[in-house]
């Protein structure tokens, strides 16, 4: 097997994806970001309260967002129209796991769109937590599922 977006003369290329065919594609990505006790008291029990507003719903938003434009940041991904995006976060003593979940009909996967969004969804609970948390940690981006393309793949727990 070899890397997939590089041309015959070992430069940069978008993938032809014309002659496969549509199929529903789905996929799972997530982050994890690790705040300071400060920032933890902060949490109400269902979001982080912050003086520019709800943290989570803010990153919501901002990964759904990011999600949709995934093909004018990463240059050699497809623009793919997304079916469905939800981002889920789950908060546990000082650490939030964000879980992206994209679907498409389309004839590549989107992969790189859930991980966008669990990144953007990420960058933003920082950005609104920075300043009781300057050390914030943002880690474990990571694809969890894929689904409807040439092959599956679910990563190991």
């Amino acid at each position: 097997m070899s890397l997939t977006h590089i041309d015959s003369t070992n430069k940069a290329a978008m993938v032809d994806v014309s002659a496969k065919p549509e199929t529903v594609r789905r996929a799972v990505a997530e982050a994890r970001v690790t705040v300071n006790r400060a920032v933890a008291a902060q949490f109400n029990g269902s979001d982080l309260i912050s003086k520019k507003g709800p943290v989570f719903q803010t990153a919501i938003l901002a990964g759904v967002m990011g999600a949709k434009q995934t093909s004018s940041l990463i240059p050699l991904c497809h623009p793919l129209p997304l079916d469905d995006c939800k981002i889920e976060i789950t908060f546990s003593d000082n650490q939030a796991l964000i879980r992206c979940t994209c679907k498409t009909t389309a004839r590549t996967g989107v992969e790189m769109e859930a991980l966008t969004g669990a990144s953007i969804a990420a960058l933003t609970l920082h950005d609104m937590c920075k300043a009781l948390d300057p050390a914030i940690v943002i880690d474990g981006i990571r694809l969890v599922e894929k689904s409807g393309g040439k092959s599956d793949y679910q990563a190991a727990p």
